[in-house]
């Protein structure tokens, strides 16, 4: 099952739709409450595009302007609430990204899918910094994650433990890589090693002439 394609995509606005479901707001009081609920640790929040979004947002029917303040000398502030096509899109979305995996590009993976440019012990170095890393990060979580439960429902803090579940799987993953490379059981790593050494690409890594990249289904 593909997702639907949608007239707005940036997972701004479907943070700004889930934002204004809680109650009219302006733009900047929308800002200040996606930072106030921590939501800028788990969506890319560039608030100097915010403004724009809500526009975008209006355009497509899905906020609309409610009233509009003033309050002594401040410039005005037009607040925005959802309309029933925004509700709609909100939950539609939502079931979307909750239901249907969809294949994102972490970094991460792209360096892993190249990282034969390097030899053996420098991954090995490189792993191992990340590891460390990792391990401090996850560590930071779990503390950070103990000491909000205590004030904050768990439904409150979903994302949060998530995160922290990739950390530690990507830590658990890692650890496993790297005592492969170190035990010599990784298929190939001494290919990879000569290949290092001595500049000449072993027959195993080289491509046949009539090899096609796999083709993914969508």
């Amino acid at each position: 099952m593909a997702l639907r394609r949608r007239k707005l995509s940036n997972p701004l606005a479907l943070a700004v739709l889930a934002t204004l479901w809680q109650k009219p707001m302006h733009p900047y009081e929308i800002a200040q409450t996606l930072r106030r609920q921590g939501k800028d640790t788990s969506t890319k929040i560039n608030y100097g595009s915010l403004y724009t979004v809500v526009q975008n947002l209006e355009k497509h029917g899905f906020v609309e302007v409610t009233d509009v303040e003033r309050q002594g000398n401040r410039p005005e502030r037009t607040i925005y609430g959802l309309t029933d096509a925004g509700r709609g899109e909100l939950t539609e979305w939502m079931a979307d990204l909750l239901a249907v995996p969809v294949k994102e590009f972490p970094i991460f993976e792209t360096v892993l899918s190249l990282i034969g440019v390097l030899p053996p012990d420098e991954v090995v170095r490189l792993l191992e910094e990340r590891l460390a890393a990792l391990e401090v990060k996850a560590a930071s979580g779990r503390g950070a994650l103990a000491k909000l439960c205590e004030t904050l429902p768990r439904l409150f803090l979903v994302e949060t433990e998530y995160q922290l579940h990739m950390l530690e799987a990507q830590a658990e993953w890692v650890r496993g890589f790297l005592d492969e490379i170190k035990k010599g059981s990784l298929p190939g790593v001494e290919s990879w090693r000569q290949f290092h050494e001595t500049g000449e690409i072993p027959p195993e890594f080289r491509e046949p002439d009539d090899w096609e990249a796999p083709q993914t289904k969508t």
